[in-house]
């Protein structure tokens, strides 16, 4: 916390309510002075980045690490109240977005109408919006905001966060024009909806996350020939792999104080690696599922060229006239971050937009 004249000094945060005890350092050589100081009497470690080497004894020792890393999934009290205010506050935001993109917003339009109700500048948001109108919806991590319509707005994928007192909420809806819809895009987010409330009735402790995921690429190949957009059963369409195709990521990631939260892959407390099968990598959470756990659910259906190209080239049993109608809309995401209980969940997300429309 350096004495500065150049930024202004964040003050040290008053919400931990005294349950750490928090020392401030004007300058980094004070505070790796303080901790080697420390760290010799070996009940310290000094845990954070450095590249000082003057930092001796227990520097970020990786036992430490991956017990704290593992026990951060399972949410105290605390945590549970400060991330339903987190989820308050996206919700805020993404029913503000809802309504500038009925109006015709742009993308530009539809973020800072999120900023100005959510009360979040752009350095408060625990991740830069995704704000994807069209074919941008299929580019997953899309990060532009367009100022102008370049072409007509026919659907909306939002994928924005709130933050309060450190932690996050992470929250995907996408919408449909109903002056330009497609008949089958509507339809198809409603099919994603009810794809999703399969997964959400499936969360238990009674399985790890990586059987959530594969339940969510089975269920997936359910839509994918309700929809017809394959010409095979679902079984099939599951053998082949069709579905990763539509849906490339993972069904979602533990949430806290970072948005990707720590501890994903670890098996147990003592950092036994539990890597995602080889055919999913890029899901980020494969642990068992465990009482007062918070993370998302996240089910995407996309229109991917580069993804559908490979599968027009080996002939796949796809129904190419319904893809090529579809795609322009770029795809689906729903996404809740949930707590799970003993029996059931609660869910964050959907929770706060109960409270926030009750209230009008």
């Amino acid at each position: 916390q350096p004495e500065d004249y150049w930024h202004a000094v964040a003050p040290l945060p008053e919400y931990l309510g005294g349950s750490i005890v928090t020392r401030a350092f004007a300058d980094s050589t004070a505070l790796t002075a303080a901790a080697r100081e420390e760290t010799i009497k070996g009940a310290y470690a000094y845990i954070g980045e450095t590249s000082n080497n003057e930092i001796s004894g227990q520097l970020n020792p990786i036992a430490l690490l991956n017990r704290m890393d593992f026990r951060r999934a399972t949410k105290t009290a605390y945590e549970i109240e400060i991330m339903r205010r987190a989820s308050d506050i996206g919700a805020l935001g993404h029913l503000a977005a809802a309504d500038s993109f009925a109006n015709g917003g742009t993308e530009f339009d539809i973020h800072m109408a999120y900023l100005l109700a959510s009360k979040q500048n752009e350095n408060e948001l625990p991740y830069g919006n995704i704000v994807a109108l069209n074919e941008h919806a299929a580019i997953l991590h899309y990060q532009l905001q367009d100022r102008i319509h370049h072409n007509a707005a026919k659907s909306l994928l939002i994928d924005a966060g709130g933050q309060y007192a450190g932690y996050a909420s992470d929250i995907t809806r996408t919408y449909a024009s109903e002056g330009e819809v497609h008949r089958n895009f509507g339809d198809l987010i409603n099919a994603m909806t009810a794809h999703q409330k399969r997964i959400l009735d499936s969360v238990g402790t009674d399985k790890s996350f990586a059987d959530l995921h594969a339940y969510m690429h089975r269920s997936l190949c359910d839509v994918l020939v309700e929809a017809e957009l394959v010409t095979c059963s679902a079984e099939e369409a599951f053998d082949l792999r069709i579905n990763e195709t539509f849906c490339p990521h993972g069904l979602g990631h533990l949430l806290g104080i970072q948005v990707h939260d720590v501890g994903g892959h670890l098996g147990d407390a003592e950092g036994t690696p539990l890597p995602p099968a080889e055919n999913y990598p890029s899901l980020r959470f494969t642990r068992a599922i465990t009482e007062d756990q918070v993370f998302t659910i996240e089910p995407g259906l996309y229109f991917i060229e580069r993804l559908l190209a490979e599968q027009r080239a080996k002939g796949a049993p796809i129904n190419w006239s319904s893809v090529d109608a579809l795609h322009p809309y770029g795809g689906i995401r729903i996404e809740d971050n949930i707590r799970v209980l003993a029996e059931g969940i609660e869910n964050l997300t959907r929770d706060a937009w109960q409270r926030l429309t009750a209230h009008g």
